[in-house]
């Protein structure tokens, strides 16, 4: 198995040894679980509420090109932080053949492993929402009192005592910018003059046309502060003149280019779990449009999209088989007995031994196995330096392994009965005219949906059986779309 490892930590606050032990954490457990590292991917000082985190995107990019089988992380909450970001992206890799995995948290393979993880995702929101609250009033109280509220420093200020004062250094430069577009420069040209300059973006790059853009925007130049709804005026000193930054922002208006067309998103929700019945291959959206110009979506077998090989089996509608998908899920997590059995099964998976504690165990008793070969060797007078540097090691890894096994040993807080109850329940209220909680109720129950002709067969990650349904239970609808283009 080859492997990459996936690292963040949220704030400037925090230190660069959270990173550190997050890469040594999930290194170990590559190298107990015979996996590869081949590289890590570190976002520092970027929040998991948000997917907006460079090496994120590119871990999420490079999946694509098949290098990797998973993306370790130290805990689910350094993935994301936000259960509809974590089910599109997790789904994302899955499309690429890549798994996420958390070194620090038993989760099984089994179908109830998937309930576990998805009920983890949600207590990280709430920590988070909870964690937000408190920081939103701390922050709101740093700017009443023209404190720095953290974040990047930008480029012509400096901090002093918590507070933004002008760098006599580059402010001069951030004021002749601003002049510079003022009088039809483009960005492009301040970004290659500034970089003649060798000046330096807050992060310690040459600049680039995103900064010099965000620059001219940046309405602290003018001595303002925002946090959510609240602006303070002349929270801190001043670099470009009012009337300036107002004629650059109306020039920038002016010149601003129509936005690019966005791809639309994809919305098959079903992908990589609707499979055909008859071949056994991927059901793959695809869409077209009729000469009236009407727009058809609907799935298609693998085998007769990609030309390599017969099959019989039909196009079926998008919407139909996604609404029957989702109507019977619904129906099944209204079902009490259901939601007691995968509760059952949570809190019972929860009881499972650490993973960790025996490969410790044994790991400690090799080496205090190996402590005493050396003592024996030691009384009988052999003793070099390399001797001693080796008892040293050992007798460290000793002492690491000992905490370690303690650590194991302690009780962990776990998740409560009514906490994952209520978990469950919430999905019953979810409004499926939504996307998102479309999207996050499929890929948290629906493991798979074979499709025949004649009949569907829906197997859940909430229960070991298996559904099958037929056209006469779902009023007759037919289970093919003879009309797609």
């Amino acid at each position: 198995m080859k492997a990459v490892i996936y690292a963040r930590y949220s704030s400037d606050n925090q230190r660069e040894e959270s990173i550190e032990g997050q890469i040594r954490e999930c290194t170990e457990f590559a190298e107990k679980n015979g996996m590869t590292v081949l590289r890590s991917y570190i976002d520092r000082a970027f929040s998991a509420k948000t997917d907006n985190r460079p090496e994120f995107q590119n871990m999420i990019k490079d999946s694509g090109k098949k290098l990797f089988d998973v993306v370790l992380v130290w805990k689910l909450d350094r993935f994301a932080r936000n259960r509809y970001d974590s089910a599109k992206y997790k789904s994302a890799l899955k499309k690429n053949g890549v798994k996420v995995v958390s070194a620090t948290e038993v989760i099984s393979d089994g179908a109830e492993g998937i309930i576990l993880e998805s009920v983890l995702e949600g207590y990280a929101e709430y920590y988070s929402a909870d964690l937000s609250e408190k920081v939103v009033r701390g922050m709101t109280e740093n700017l009443l009192k023209n404190k720095f509220n953290g974040g990047t420093i930008p480029f012509g200020y400096v901090l002093e005592d918590q507070h933004l004062k002008v760098n006599l250094l580059t402010a001069p430069f951030v004021r002749r910018a601003f002049e510079m577009y003022n009088e039809g420069a483009t960005m492009k040209e301040i970004r290659d003059w500034m970089n003649e300059h060798q000046l330096k973006n807050p992060r310690g790059n040459p600049m680039t046309y995103n900064t010099v853009e965000h620059m001219l925007k940046n309405r602290r130049y003018i001595g303002e502060e925002k946090f959510r709804d609240m602006v303070i005026p002349d929270a801190l000193p001043s670099i470009v003149p009012m009337k300036l930054f107002l004629q650059v922002q109306d020039k920038i208006a002016v010149n601003k280019k129509a936005p690019a067309r966005r791809k639309a998103e994809d919305d098959y929700l079903l992908t990589t779990k609707l499979f055909c019945g008859f071949c056994g291959k991927f059901m793959i959206g695809e869409s077209g449009k009729s000469r009236n110009g009407t727009v058809h979506r609907y799935y298609k077998c693998a085998t007769i999209k990609n030309l390599k090989g017969d099959c019989k089996k039909k196009s079926v509608r998008k919407d139909w088989i996604e609404d029957l998908i989702i109507r019977r899920t619904i129906a099944m997590l209204n079902n009490d007995e259901v939601i007691d059995d995968i509760v059952s099964k949570l809190l019972a998976l929860q009881e499972k031994d650490s993973l960790e504690l025996p490969y410790y165990e044994r790991e400690l008793a090799d080496t205090e196995n190996s402590i005493d070969n050396l003592l024996n060797a030691i009384q009988q007078g052999i003793l070099t330096k390399s001797t001693k540097e080796r008892l040293e090691e050992l007798e460290s890894r000793k002492e690491q392994l000992e905490i370690l096994i303690a650590e194991e040993k302690m009780i962990k807080p776990k998740l409560s009965e009514e906490f994952i109850r209520f978990y469950l329940m919430k999905f019953r209220s979810l409004d499926m005219a939504k996307l998102a909680h479309r999207k996050i109720l499929i890929e948290t129950f629906v493991n798979s949906v074979y499709i025949f002709d004649d009949k569907l067969v829906i197997t859940y990650n909430a229960d070991e059986k298996t559904e099958t349904v037929t056209p006469e239970e779902i009023n007759g609808s037919i289970i093919e779309c003879s009309g797609a283009p």
